[in-house]
């Protein structure tokens, strides 16, 4: 707020339900108070010079239009600028693929040992696969994913394995000696029946 005497100098009246309301700058104090000065704010000074620096700076470069780039591996479309296009391609041995492929690029490239060629083809192999069969008849892509990791598993010396407690041998732990319900039986068949 500005110190008295010192605001705006304007006064005008409103008439607000037919009440007239009369504002103008308040009244000046009295003489004992003379030591208040004005004080000039930093940010003002700020705000007029840079208005002068930007007069006097040169013009921006010009921002380069973006285009859609459509992914070579999953078909999706992204807005990009050519710079970051040409980046991309280069990056990925002149496909352009998008963030999420990309990361599943770099996932296949640990796991066949850095050969970014193989990794690119195997992600878009999957890719087309799942654009050919997964969209249109999901369950079946679904059958097919779990033949696979079933092949997966037999390459890998990993078979299915049994979880029966009697093919464990003895590893220690309780085990059931005989089934009670020949006991249940037993006790059922000896109970009459009240008339």
């Amino acid at each position: 707020m500005a110190p008295h005497g010192e605001s705006l100098h304007t006064s005008f009246s409103n008439k607000i339900n037919n009440i007239s309301i009369s504002m103008s700058k308040p009244p000046k104090l009295p003489s004992e108070h003379n030591n208040i000065q004005r004080t000039i704010s930093d940010i003002s000074f700020n705000l007029t010079k840079e208005n002068i620096d930007l007069s006097t700076t040169t013009l921006l470069p010009p921002i380069t239009e973006v285009e859609d780039a459509k992914c070579e591996c999953c078909g999706m479309c992204e807005e990009c600028t050519p710079q970051y296009i040409k980046r991309i391609q280069d990056k990925f041995l002149g496909k352009f693929v998008c963030g999420l492929c990309s990361e599943a690029v770099k996932e296949e490239l640990v796991k066949n040992g850095g050969d970014k060629e193989e990794a690119l083809s195997t992600h878009m192999s999957a890719c087309v696969r799942f654009n050919k069969f997964g969209r249109a008849f999901p369950v079946l892509f679904q059958a097919e994913a779990m033949k696979e990791m079933l092949k997966k598993s037999k390459m890998n010396g990993r078979g299915s394995k049994s979880f029966n407690p009697r093919e464990k041998g003895d590893k220690g732990g309780i085990s059931r000696s005989s089934s009670c319900i020949a006991a249940i039986t037993r006790d059922m068949n000896d109970l009459k029946i009240a008339k």
